[in-house]
């Protein structure tokens, strides 16, 4: 790719889409294109067509997705299976008819079998049953995977998808309704702080391990993938490396300061017990993370802090 090179951001106000923004710009990319929500509805096919046509972009890569927590998918199953896959299908689907040669397709972890070995590889996909409290958004994330795989099979198109871990970071979503673990501890944490150390409930045992990447590393991790041509379909992104919930959580309490105790809820769900990436397929090809946890919930909290004003729901709760 040239850095005068078209390239298309779906999502690009979202978490990752922004930093994914702000890594091409770091890298020397100018021509970068992005619509809001309200300006180009992704669910709307027609919309979609008419975008891609007219843009013409060298690169797209998708960043947008009805995105939640346990909760969220819970209780809105239908939308998180119908609204993924009408966005993805829409860009993969218009990319392709257009003579979009590069399409790079962002999903996640929860795409592996709940009880998959682990680590995660990337060969696990479709060899046992998902975990059921996100296996909407999950189903929609695989056939995104599969339709980029049946491009690049039968057209021969550099169509490649990106499997993030549990990302964090600017930006992030911390709706205590609608976020995931991270971001809602550390809202929940703050909140308790200045509740002069209230104590901190949070879900579960505690027990279950989970891999966080910041989003920054995942960012750049894109821009290899712009950059480079990748010879696989399907590539996990993360650390290789895991905490328990429990651990998390003091991490977090550590840095916001919070002295109140925590107590642990193990009447709620604690989801799949564990979920570490196998990292060393994007690894042999030339990528590596570089931000550890902690510093990546230090830098997340001092973002947290000067954007209150401006996050969304981000008063206390009642």
């Amino acid at each position: 790719m040239n850095k005068n090179s078209k390239i298309y951001i779906a999502g690009h106000r979202g978490m990752v889409g922004s930093a994914v923004w702000r890594s091409l710009e770091a890298d020397g990319y100018t021509n970068l294109i992005g619509r809001t929500s309200s300006e180009l509805d992704l669910r709307n096919q027609d919309a979609v067509n008419q975008f891609i046509i007219s843009e013409q972009p060298d690169v797209v890569i998708d960043a947008a997705a009805r995105v939640g927590g346990i909760l969220a998918n819970s209780e809105y199953p239908y939308q998180f299976l119908m609204e993924n896959l009408q966005i993805q299908n829409n860009l993969i689907d218009a990319s392709h008819k257009q003579g979009v040669e590069k399409f790079i397709f962002l999903g996640s972890s929860c795409i592996y079998p709940k009880l998959a070995p682990q680590p995660l590889k990337e060969e696990h996909l479709l060899t046992d049953t998902l975990e059921p409290t996100n296996e909407w958004y999950a189903i929609a994330k695989i056939t995104g995977v599969k339709a980029c795989e049946a491009i690049r099979k039968q057209y021969g198109k550099d169509y490649v998808s990106l499997m993030p871990t549990n990302l964090y970071g600017s930006f992030d979503n911390f709706d205590l309704k609608t976020s995931h673990v991270l971001p809602a501890m550390l809202r929940k944490f703050h909140e308790a702080k200045e509740n002069g150390n209230a104590p901190v409930t949070l879900w579960g045992s505690g027990t279950p391990m989970r891999e966080f990447l910041y989003v920054d590393d995942m960012a750049e991790a894109v821009v290899f993938a712009v950059n480079n041509t990748l010879p696989e379909h399907l590539y996990n992104v993360g650390t290789g490396t895991d905490v328990t919930i429990k651990e998390l959580a003091e991490t977090i309490q550590k840095v916001i300061g919070h002295e109140g105790d925590i107590i642990w809820d193990s009447e709620k769900p604690d989801g799949t017990p564990r979920k570490l990436m196998d990292v060393s397929k994007l690894k042999l090809a030339g990528w590596n993370y570089k931000t550890e946890l902690l510093q990546g919930i230090e830098k997340t909290y001092a973002w947290f802090l000067d954007h209150q004003a401006s996050l969304k729901q981000v008063k206390l709760s009642k």
